[in-house]
């Protein structure tokens, strides 16, 4: 059974019969977990397992970005801010550079330890302080830095065998709104974004394998927000920008996401303006009625890219907790830090 566009989460640290029965159904082709699913290392490792042998095609995926968006933290290492690693770059470009790509690695390589394919990672939006939900998760505010950092991040990501996915397209940075709360708008043409946001994910397109776009209303460009707009998905992202990767939606219970109606109509949007997959987290009765839509509707969605996000390397602990390269770069973040 290949995977559906839809994925969705899980309650617990534990898989309930009916989370069984709901993950056999053909339109759910992945899972994302949050903080609420890990109790220690030993028992997540289990439940990723238990649902790879359920259906071993779907994706498993997580928020693992470093500083406060970290859903792996007990047994796991402990990464910085990204900006901090974006700054180091900036006064130390050797020393810099070899933490970034290295530190790619490690969380590609613990993030695929415990059973998963990706992390949802790296951030791409400029920022320092201007906009509160992204501000030090942001490599720079410096587009060039931006870009030079998260590529090395991305060589290591792929080093350890893990897909990258740059977030959040055009860029979250230019707005104080949080796209959780409420629908940012950013009154910024096309062309001063090519000039700023647009650069890292211009710069980084051939190295991603995934793009997850804003939940952002640029007016100068389209009324709709980015991930419901073909003209942001396939006009600028596909065709401009040549992103030949999977597209997934940010999660369509945000609020950001409101201004397509139902959650059948959103997901519908989105899966229609160019996006390959639709997350939806935090609210199953969202998840079902998308669920719903997707298995009564006429419409055949393409999936054959959402494969190319599976893991390419498979790790284990043992392994992992004996390789020079991992205690080294433990050894410089526990020293950053």
């Amino acid at each position: 059974m290949a995977a559906g566009p839809l994925m969705l989460d899980l309650e617990g640290t534990a898989l309930t019969n009916d989370e069984r029965e709901l993950l056999l159904q053909s339109p759910v082709g992945g899972v994302i977990f949050f903080s609420r699913n890990i109790r220690c290392r030993e028992q997540f490792t289990a439940l990723s397992a238990e649902v790879s042998t359920l259906r071993p095609e779907l994706l498993l995926a997580i928020d693992q970005e470093g500083g406060r968006v970290q859903r792996l933290r007990e047994g796991y290492t402990r990464l910085p801010a990204m900006q901090t690693l974006g700054r180091l770059l900036v006064e130390d470009e050797q020393r810099g550079a070899a933490l970034l790509r290295n530190s790619g690695w490690l969380l590609a390589a613990e993030v695929i330890a415990s059973g998963l394919d990706f992390s949802f990672a790296p951030v791409l939006d400029l920022d320092s302080h201007h906009c509160e939900v992204i501000a030090d998760r942001s490599f720079s505010f410096d587009p060039k830095i931006t870009s030079v950092a998260a590529g090395l991040f991305i060589e290591g990501m792929a080093e350890a065998g893990m897909a990258a996915t740059g977030k959040h397209f055009p860029g979250h940075g230019g707005v104080t709104a949080d796209s959780h709360l409420e629908i940012p708008y950013d009154a910024r043409s096309l062309e001063q974004l090519h000039k700023k946001d647009l650069i890292p994910f211009q710069a980084l397109a051939p190295q991603l394998q995934g793009i997850m776009p804003a939940h952002i209303v640029f007016p100068e460009v389209d009324d709709k927000a980015v991930g419901f707009s073909s003209r942001w998905l396939q006009r600028i992202l596909r065709q401009e920008l040549a992103f030949n990767g999977v597209i997934f939606s940010d999660d369509l219970s945000m609020k950001g996401a409101d201004q397509m109606g139902t959650y059948a109509e959103k997901a519908a949007a989105a899966l229609t303006a160019g996006c390959d997959m639709v997350l939806v987290c935090n609210n199953r009765k969202g998840a079902l009625e998308v669920l719903d839509f997707l298995e009564t509707s006429s419409q055949v969605y393409e999936t054959t890219r959402l494969a190319t996000m599976k893991a390419q390397q498979r790790w284990q602990w043992a392994e992992l907790e004996n390789d020079p390269r991992w205690l080294a770069t433990r050894e410089a973040l526990a020293a950053l830090n």
